[in-house]
């Protein structure tokens, strides 16, 4: 079967502290963090006018959204300080094709578009690299290690931000048939997608005692929205296509978590990926719409047997595993012979389903909320400490701390205690080059050979000083690339 999602791609907004000072601004932070980026790039050329966050999938544009309030708040407190709204952005679009920027309070660190889930996951992963040596060069500046960045997903101060991932599907799927068949799937996934939190932030379930599955799910408030940084939905719903808005639509999912271990992120793209195929082929497969999904978020992350029992919306119940062996059947009898990456996917979520049934114990190398658990319960052990002991907050930032030598998850890839998805080769490759295939090849290559002559960037276009532009609005495939003629 005709693989349907052609492109995909992650965006992470990393936490920054600096420990040095008691009142540190993140926006100031962020922006000399950036200034550290060691990557070739073009930076301050970003065309944000061809940005529209107020398009909305179902049909019609929003007037205002509520993080338009935050975003007029952030700007009042920015003409405070004493530098330009495009410096403190420090927009780069560096030579691998990706783009690394100031997203107010956060370093955000976005993947070139990828054709493949093996090449995303080594973009992803290039983007820790690239993060930490930023991080590293801006601390031989200050001659301490006062700055720390997490790829995580709260402050455990009630703030969450985002890990998004993102998928161009085709636009004839009507969105209502989009929406019923994956919103049960994304309630779910957080089985092996979670990346764990010990604790809840969400109000009425605050006195939960314990690790849950996923970090995000104290933060879901809606079935739909298009919002992103209030009342976040299970689907978003905002229609920037970057793309042929006739043909595609560019589905972004917030509710994932930041994942350290390349496996679960593998896992977790790939399952989705598979899924939307599903979807997109029109194959029937069993009604499973729950009663209430959002409810049912928590519900799974909660559940400490990792198998929590849901209610459909037919009055009969259902089991997290059950739903997500309901994926996978469907998907194994339509994809298992299509290609080795897709066969490897449903290799690896039958294993990890297997497993979370009979041996969950086997997961702790794999899945980060599994390899929380075994870290967490034996430093609890040694210590004799409860779940509701604060030192645990700390562990769990501190596993997702880029630094090497205090990172938690960091220690246990250099222990090999964790399994190694990606070669050191293919990491650094995703570091220095564009993936190839993709349209991100000429933007990666013209910020390489002619970053000078750029005027504006974007992900669907490059304007050059001399008034030629390239549109990359309908590069989507290896075929597309090579019948583009450029010249400049």
């Amino acid at each position: 079967m005709k693989d349907q999602i052609p492109l995909l791609g992650m965006e992470t907004e990393y936490g920054i502290i600096r420990e040095d000072l008691e009142d540190s601004d993140p926006v100031e932070e962020s922006m000399k963090l950036l200034k550290s980026c060691p990557q070739k790039s073009v930076l301050g050329k970003w065309a944000y006018a061809q940005e529209n966050s107020h398009q909305d999938m179902r049909g019609f544009e929003v007037q205002s959204l509520a993080q338009d309030e935050e975003e007029d708040a952030f700007c009042a407190e920015d003409r405070k300080r004493p530098y330009s709204y495009l410096e403190m952005k420090c927009d780069r679009v560096l030579v691998n094709g990706s783009r690394f920027y100031n997203d107010h309070t956060h370093p955000e660190y976005t993947t070139p578009e990828c054709n493949s889930l093996f090449s995303l996951v080594a973009h992803d992963v290039a983007g820790e690299r690239i993060v930490a040596e930023s991080t590293r060069i801006r601390n031989q500046e200050l001659g301490e290690k006062a700055v720390q960045v997490f790829k995580n997903n709260t402050d455990y101060s009630g703030h969450s931000y985002g890990t998004h991932d993102n998928y161009l599907v085709p636009r004839d799927i009507p969105f209502d048939i989009l929406v019923k068949g994956l919103v049960p799937f994304m309630v779910t996934r957080q089985l092996y997608a979670g990346a764990g939190k010990v604790g809840s932030e969400n109000p009425k379930t605050n006195q939960f005692k314990g690790l849950q599955l996923a970090q995000r799910s104290d933060f879901i408030e809606n079935i739909l929205s298009i919002e992103t940084m209030t009342k976040r939905p299970i689907i978003n719903t905002r229609d920037e296509p970057h793309a042929k808005r006739s043909q595609y639509r560019r589905l972004h999912l917030i509710m994932g978590d930041a994942n350290m271990s390349a496996y679960a992120t593998a896992l977790k793209v790939g399952t989705t990926k598979l899924v939307l195929n599903l979807i997109a082929s029109g194959v029937p497969f069993p009604d499973i719409e729950l009663e209430n999904p959002v409810e049912a978020v928590l519900e799974v992350s909660q559940e400490k047997s990792r198998n929590a029992i849901l209610k459909r919306k037919s009055g009969e119940s259902i089991t997290a595993l059950e739903i997500q062996e309901i994926y996978l059947d469907a998907v194994e009898q339509n994809f298992s012979q299509t290609n080795k990456e897709w066969t490897w996917i449903i290799q690896e979520w039958r294993r990890t389903l297997h497993e979370l049934k009979h041996n969950p114990e086997k997961l702790s190398g794999r899945i980060d909320w599994a390899i929380k658990e075994k870290l967490f319960s034996e430093f609890m052990e040694s210590e004799n400490l409860n779940w509701d002991d604060p030192i645990l907050q700390s562990l769990d930032l501190e596993y997702h701390n880029l630094d090497p030598d205090r990172g938690l998850y960091r220690g246990l890839e250099q222990e090999n205690e964790v399994f190694s998805l990606l070669t050191e080769k293919e990491i650094s490759r995703a570091i220095e080059f564009p993936p190839e295939g993709t349209r991100a090849k000429i933007r990666g290559d013209a910020v390489s050979k002619e970053s000078e002559k750029i005027k504006s960037i974007h992900w669907t276009g490059i304007e050059f000083n001399n008034g030629n532009v390239i549109d990359l609005t309908g590069i989507i495939s290896q075929e597309d690339l090579e019948k583009v003629h450029i010249a400049r």
